[in-house]
């Protein structure tokens, strides 16, 4: 087994952009596009002019100017440095040294000093045949594989990476050429043309300093997973290279050598770049969190049930990314991400019965609640594996109402992730080969500890409770208002004047359940600290019902006994309904048992069949 290998030199502009023509630089095919915009293009050749008038006033220092790190991965198979960071500044520099040999060349009467330029700068940019010392100029020193989003609009589609390749062989643009390649080369010609002529006597000191004072930090492995370690620590600029990135990269590379058509190719790129536009609608870590939920699926397919969870690149790589090969993966990632549209934004899908049922919706509502990511899972993984079951909505739904009976007993019990992680990932490989998985039995709920705890519950279960009580009310119908906040119905703040109890009684009473509702927030605001007969208004206009019927009250004041009442009235609901849904759902389990023969039975049947019994 190879070790890994890491070396960290400083490299001047010439001996690192030379280096390519023993091992050419490679942009890999998950790279983003190139995308420096005219900004920093102007801000690069700016601060290399401004070192070298520097350098020329105090020509003893021997000043450097550090243009940053580049991080590869020695590619020993194909002899590549693949480009895992720096390749927005190094591509520029290869720009700029072409730029500069434009121009140079122009002059058919050429001086020793532009001479020698050219002779220093080809290096950097072509392969030398050892036999004449003459460049091959169609033979350069980078090379970008980077997979381009084709746009179905486009009349002229034109492949970035072989303009990049056509301007660095001839110096060449096309006209009206659009790409950032063709930009930025010709903006860099255009700001070295103005310098030639406004400071032509500063100019071969300008190249001069490019080549040799112009210093870069290559940080180079022979691992790509240590080289994008690295990437990933050092880098603070833009937007990190995500793992999804080269997943993409992997299942377009796997598509090519299945000798699949450019037509399919193009057809991966447009549908994997309309996941990514849309996920990133839902997610805040886009077509990243597609695959972290995907992973949990595969895991559970796998009756993988291992408490510790691996990063995702780490676990597709385990399994060299099979599972990325998999035809169906695209239609998978697009189910987990209508689903999550349905949840989160709260579209309607017509294809999808279930996102217009509003009990399952306002369950899903309430899981939404959870203190952690673990209810999740398994509803994810309960969605891809049944939803086009005939009999989906209705299991469902009981599903849910008993994950969530689970998941809220668990952690009023106990407020850890570790109270539920095992058993959540059990559940999930369960889920895989029943619509009605076996759940352990909650006895939890029926205890006189569990009572007491919803008079005071956790801080991070109020909103999962408060949710379940508005949806319970059978005139509401609709979802809650997605902007809704805690109300106390007597204020958190007060007037002392203006009670008549002890004060550490009523700061005791004031976080119970019975002193709360879910409340739309600009009526919050507007109801502020005022006393119960004053925001009597404001309840009476919400949308929420429970909130309408505390405004019917015929109290005028709210007092440490209207909470308490309120108290176990809320807690017998609670528990009832909770109760009743795992009933329901036990009730309903053992019905599809008895109903459908076991495993077991299955394989006898079959015996009996070959055997010419049945």
């Amino acid at each position: 087994m190879d070790t890994t290998e890491i070396s960290v030199n400083k490299k001047s502009v010439k001996d690192l952009l030379s280096s390519g023509s023993i091992s050419k630089f490679i942009i890999p095919d998950y790279q983003r596009p190139y995308n420096w915009s005219e900004e920093e293009i102007n801000t690069l050749f700016e601060d290399l002019w401004e070192a070298t008038l520097n350098s020329i006033c105090n020509p003893n220092s021997n000043k450097t100017f550090f243009l940053g790190s580049i991080v590869t991965f020695y590619n020993k198979e194909k002899n590549e440095q693949e480009i895992i960071d720096g390749q927005q500044r190094i591509t520029t520099l290869f720009l700029l040294l072409r730029a500069i040999y434009t121009e140079l060349s122009k002059n058919d009467q050429r001086n020793e000093k532009e001479e020698n330029f050219i002779n220093e700068i080809s290096p950097c940019l072509w392969i030398k045949d050892k036999y004449t010392n003459k460049y091959f100029k169609d033979q350069i020193l980078i090379d970008s594989r980077i997979i381009e989003n084709n746009k179905e609009d486009e009349k002229d589609k034109v492949n970035p990476n072989e303009v990049l390749k056509e301007i660095l062989e001839t110096g060449i643009v096309k006209e009206g050429a659009k790409d950032n390649y063709s930009k930025n080369y010709i903006k860099l010609k255009e700001l070295y043309e103005d310098k030639s002529k406004k400071e032509a006597m500063k100019i071969y000191d300008f190249i001069y300093y490019i080549l040799n004072n112009a210093i870069l930090l290559p940080i180079a492995t022979n691992d790509e997973e240590t080289a994008l370690t690295i990437f990933s620590t050092l880098n603070d600029r833009g937007l990190p290279l995500s793992d999804a990135d080269i997943f993409k990269a992997k299942i377009y590379n796997n598509l090519s050598t299945q000798g699949t058509s450019d037509e399919e190719l193009k057809r991966f790129v447009y549908n994997w770049k309309r996941l990514e536009i849309s996920s990133k609608e839902v997610f805040k870590d886009g077509m990243q969190q597609l695959f972290y939920y995907y992973m949990f699926y595969l895991r559970a397919i796998k009756d993988d049930e291992k408490t510790t969870t691996s990063g995702l690149r780490k676990y597709f790589k385990e399994e060299k990314y099979e599972s990325l090969f998999d035809n169906n993966l695209i239609s998978r990632l697009e189910k987990i991400l209508n689903f999550w549209l349905v949840v989160n934004n709260r579209i309607i899908l017509e294809s999808e019965t279930w996102s217009k049922d509003e009990k399952i919706l306002q369950i899903l509502d309430c899981l939404k609640n959870y203190p952690n990511e673990f209810w999740k899972y398994p509803v994810i993984i309960y969605y891809l594996t049944h939803n086009e079951s005939e009999s989906f909505n209705k299991n469902f739904l009981i599903f849910l109402r008993r994950l969530y009976a689970f998941l809220l007993a668990k952690y009023i019990q106990m407020p850890s992730i570790n109270a539920v992680k095992g058993e959540i990932l059990k559940l999930d490989i369960k889920i895989i080969n029943d619509q009605l998985p076996q759940f352990n039995k909650i006895d939890y709920i029926e205890s006189e500890e569990f009572k007491k705890a919803l008079v005071n519950p956790h801080y991070k279960t109020v909103r999962m409770l408060l949710l379940l009580l508005a949806y319970n009310n059978e005139n509401q119908l609709d979802l809650l208002p997605e902007k809704w906040e805690i109300e106390h119905i007597f204020p958190q703040s007060w007037n002392d004047n203006y009670i008549n109890m002890p004060i550490e009684t009523l700061k005791e009473k004031i976080e119970h359940i019975g002193n709360k509702i879910p409340f739309e927030k600009k009526l919050n605001i507007k109801a502020s600290n005022g006393y119960f007969g004053k925001k009597k208004k404001e309840y009476n206009e919400s949308k929420i019902e429970i909130v309408k019927e505390m405004a019917k009250s015929t109290f005028e004041d709210w007092v440490t006994n209207n909470i308490e009442s309120r108290d176990q009235i809320i807690i017998k609901e609670i528990q009832n309904t909770l109760l009743e849904w795992v009933k329901e759902y036990d009730k309903q389990n053992n019905d599809t048992i008895d109903e459908q023969p076991t495993q077991e039975e299955l394989k006898q049947i079959e015996e009996f069949r070959k055997k010419g019994f049945i």
